[in-house]
């Protein structure tokens, strides 16, 4: 064993010792896992595919889902009655407690606003981290990032080792941040590609992310209930995704930059901000290979919403706003261009002709995953993040988004 990098202590020779894990067991959390999955079946619940830590309970027109996290459970569903059973199993079996209406869970903030619409955010946690690093009192951004920035990995001095392990903790916090917030995901990605060598550039920039937090705080994502009914539905929904690429956008070896976001009913659901493990010789290979990485995450949602027993509306619709991308995922044609990509990156093109999927182009400025490649103008951030339905709860509360409609 050795001690992680960035948190060496004299003697280097010494590691931390555990005394006590989770219960004070060994294995304890391998052991309760293993006893409580192998409890749900016994009540009728089936485990996703899609998610281990998922299960369904169906019985009749009721169903009850059951999401696990160590020794943390969600439940719900759309039958209180079937709900109340499952709960009085599971107290029988296990020392459990019931305490009520969900609001807090693993650092998620959930409010309940009174035409049953849901705010999620990291407002505690995000308070907590600015507090971590000292900078409370510290000026407010108006984005996370400089418009067009781009980091060099040997730009400016380079961070002592009680620094570097400061700038590290920073970056970790951030990275548990981007669950509620899809704004800052760009500017955290871009980051946390210096975690070996910081320099004190890389340090301010992950300080302008908290100071963009600092004036956001109160900012998470609005889930909107339907329209058409008030109660529990499991009605059919709409799936779209937005896929984009920074083409050689990384000025330290020339990779791409993925970004996608996909929406159920236009609230985001699943985002991404990473760097293409390939060189692509072309914007068009870019927004490509961008397409592929999106379609793949849209393929397992359809996994998840079959196992959840709930029906998505029509073919998700993938929009790109670039035609050449657009015209090789449909064209059967094997362009001698393309030879060096690849197989799976032709993933697109097999569900599009699966019917899986289908393609639609998008402008420029409508395109909602320019949120997750590069860092944008002010105006341009705020109209995404509206977009994105990501405000304040307050916001939520006064109807913003019709508003902005």
């Amino acid at each position: 064993m050795s001690q992680p990098g960035g948190f060496e202590q004299q003697p280097t020779s010494h590691v931390c010792r555990l005394n006590k894990s989770l219960y004070g067991l060994k294995q304890a959390l391998r052991a309760w896992n293993e006893k409580f999955t192998t409890f749900l079946p016994s009540l009728g619940f089936k485990p996703s595919y899609a998610d281990p830590s998922l299960f369904v309970l169906i019985s009749g027109s009721s169903k009850v889902y059951l999401l696990l996290y160590v020794d943390d459970i969600i439940i719900t569903g759309n039958s209180e009655n079937l709900i109340g059973e499952v709960k009085s199993s599971l107290q029988a079996e296990f020392d459990m407690s019931d305490l009520g209406p969900l609001h807090f869970f693993l650092g998620l903030e959930i409010k309940y606003m009174k035409n049953g619409d849901v705010f999620v955010s990291q407002q505690k946690y995000a308070s907590e981290v600015i507090h971590k690093t000292g900078l409370d009192s510290c000026h407010s951004q108006i984005t996370p990032c400089q418009s067009g920035l781009k980091l060099i990995k040997d730009m400016g001095q380079q961070l002592d080792k009680q620094d570097s392990a400061h700038f590290r903790s920073i970056v970790g916090c951030l990275q548990y941040l981007t669950f509620t917030r899809p704004d800052i995901a760009y500017s955290v990605n871009l980051v946390c590609q210096f975690m070996h060598c910081p320099t004190y550039t890389h340090l301010n920039a992950a300080k302008r992310i908290l100071r963009y937090i600092k004036g956001t705080l109160d900012y998470g994502i609005w889930f909107r209930r339907g329209q058409t009914t008030k109660k529990f539905s499991l009605s059919p929904i709409k799936m779209d995704a937005y896929c984009d690429a920074d083409w050689a956008g990384d000025p330290n070896d020339r990779k791409s930059t993925t970004g996608f976001v996909i929406l159920l009913e236009g609230t985001p659901v699943s985002w991404c901000s990473k760097k293409q493990t390939a060189v692509s010789r072309s914007s068009t290979e870019a927004e490509y290979r961008s397409m592929a990485d999106t379609t793949s995450e849209v393929k397992w949602l359809l996994h998840l919403m079959q196992d959840l027993h709930i029906e998505v509306l029509d073919k998700p619709t993938l929009h790109c706003d670039n035609i050449s991308a657009l015209a090789l995922a449909t064209n059967p044609v094997f362009h001698s261009k393309l030879k060096h990509i690849e197989v799976d990156v032709h993933f697109t093109r097999d569900q599009v002709k699966a019917g899986t999927i289908k393609l639609k182009f998008v402008g420029s400025k409508e395109q909602l995953a320019d949120l997750f490649t590069k860092g944008l103008c002010s105006p341009q951030h705020r109209y995404l993040c509206d977009s994105l339905k990501l405000v304040s709860h307050l916001q939520a509360e006064e109807g913003y988004y019709e508003n902005k409609v």
